[in-house]
């Protein structure tokens, strides 16, 4: 197969050539690392490739013999490195596979690299000291978003076409939007996250994926949802499969829309428009739009609060155990600025002052929740502006504290935090693209704790009615010539 031919299918659509016989899962690898060598040097998204060891067995799964790439953060996957983006954890192996990796083993999926993420995950752009920046395939000027910024470049490079992605105040959806691709960020306890851990962030963290297809996603998270044992949250188990969701009509849903963010920062006019025309394509498939008033349930700096003293105290739990673990030293040697800032910070976090933030936590999802009473689905940009020019998001970053650098994360994405706090499941989907830059820009859609199939269903609406699989960036692994 060459790549040209590759990149023309997605997920679902190789497992189904696999499952006939027209190619081998071994064929299907080796175009991928092609994919590698063909756009890795102009996006810096894949950090490391591997030969897979494993053999799936056509047909056994949707998924099955489909190349796939896992974050450097999240899984983990044995005898295979896991650096975080950090020059703290490098050199870091993992000694099994968490539960997430035995899944996606189960799936058939053939991972043979991982992607790059920001250090720690801890910034909505990807552009770690330890690997350099992640470039966006639309414009190698701009950012490709945070924290997988990796996994979304590769994916609509045409590497890959789905790769798996985290998510802990937007990190599925934030470079969903800057690349041009469909991904969903689960309900709070859909996928396990064990055995090393129980939660992340205190369940702001999840497990996810991003692709080029809505099914992809759908069939992906068929196959990693569903409780371990031990596991702190249970989410409910769909009626029916993620997949059959995609193929059945919506119905006429209320769609509450909420154009500017909390916090005061402003929507720009090409996300504006962009809104716009989300909602009348909305309105033409017969569903009931109107402006919604959306309480956060806390006033947005004690919000921002909350989520610094939440945030860094995990961080500062974390860094000590590595830094343990590695005996490196806790300095600007090892640590990014806003990472050592982060860590310092949560240093100084009360007992306290973390069950007060636990508690903010708790206002903000009960609050949200009312919101889902009045709305089937709620409607935001999924991020205010388009895709940011390389190096902006961490000017002045040196002279931030730990608080600084979290208002900053939360203002550069102030729509996508909030329902990661809730735990409630939410999409972006790639339906429009600025007139003058070309670049994609993403819609946020949200819906009620363990709602996700609602979701899917629309989301497979809003991709026959909108198509957007034949818009490629100008870094597309089916163009290289010779190929």
């Amino acid at each position: 197969m060459r790549i040209s031919e590759y990149v023309g299918f997605d997920g679902v659509g190789l497992a189904e050539l696999v499952a006939k016989g027209e190619v081998t899962p071994a064929e299907l690898e080796a175009v991928a690392r092609e994919a590698v060598r063909a756009v890795n040097p102009r996006i810096n998204a894949v950090v490391e490739t591997w030969p897979a060891d494993d053999a799936p067995v056509p047909g056994s799964a949707p998924l099955a013999g489909v190349p796939f790439l896992i974050k450097d953060i999240g899984v983990s996957m044995a005898g295979r490195r896991m650096e975080l983006g950090s020059r703290l954890a490098a050199g870091n192996v993992a000694g099994a596979d968490s539960f997430l990796m035995r899944r996606f083993r189960r799936a058939g999926l053939v991972t043979f690299g991982r992607t790059a993420t920001p250090e720690m995950a801890y910034s909505n752009t990807t552009e770690p000291v330890l690997y350099g920046a992640t470039r966006n395939p639309w414009d190698l000027t701009r950012g490709a978003g945070g924290s997988s910024g990796g996994a979304g470049a590769a994916v609509a490079a045409g590497v890959v076409p789905i790769a798996h992605a985290t998510d802990a105040a937007g990190s599925i959806r934030v470079p969903a939007a800057c690349n041009g691709l469909f991904g969903l960020k689960p309900t709070r306890g859909r996928v396990s996250v064990g055995p090393d851990a129980d939660e992340v962030f205190n369940g702001l963290g999840v497990q996810g994926g991003v692709s080029r297809t809505v099914r992809d996603s759908a069939v992906l998270l068929d196959r990693m949802r569903g409780p371990e044992p031990g596991d702190p949250y249970f989410a409910q188990q769909p009626p029916r499969p993620y997949a059959e969701e995609v193929t059945r009509p919506p119905g006429s849903l209320r769609i509450g829309v909420l154009a500017q963010a909390w916090g005061g920062r402003r929507t720009t006019a090409p996300v504006a428009d962009a809104l716009s025309r989300t909602v009348r394509l909305l309105e033409s498939l017969g569903h009931q739009v109107e402006e919604a008033t959306v309480e956060l349930g806390a006033d947005w700096e004690e919000f921002v609060l909350a989520g610094a003293r939440q945030w860094t105290a995990n961080l500062t739990a974390s860094v000590d155990e590595l830094a343990a673990a590695f005996g490196r030293p806790v300095d600007s040697s090892t640590l990014e600025p806003p990472t050592l800032a982060g860590y310092h910070y949560g240093r100084r976090v009360s007992g306290a002052q973390f069950v007060t933030a636990l508690g903010i936590r708790n206002r903000v999802a009960r609050s949200l929740a009312r919101s889902f009473d009045a709305y089937d689905i709620l409607l935001t940009p999924t991020l205010p502006e388009l895709p940011l020019p390389l190096g902006t998001h961490a000017e002045g970053a040196e002279a931030l504290d730990g608080l600084g650098w979290l208002r900053r994360i939360f203002d550069l994405s102030p729509f996508t935090v909030a329902f990661n706090v809730a735990g409630t499941p939410a999409m972006s989907v790639p339906l429009t693209a600025d007139a003058e830059t070309g670049l994609p820009i993403g819609m946020q859609f949200a819906a009620g704790y363990g709602l996700e199939g609602r979701l899917f269903r629309l989301a497979g609406q809003l991709e026959q009615a909108g198509p957007w699989s034949g818009r490629t960036p100008p870094v597309w692994a089916g163009d290289h010539p010779g190929h």
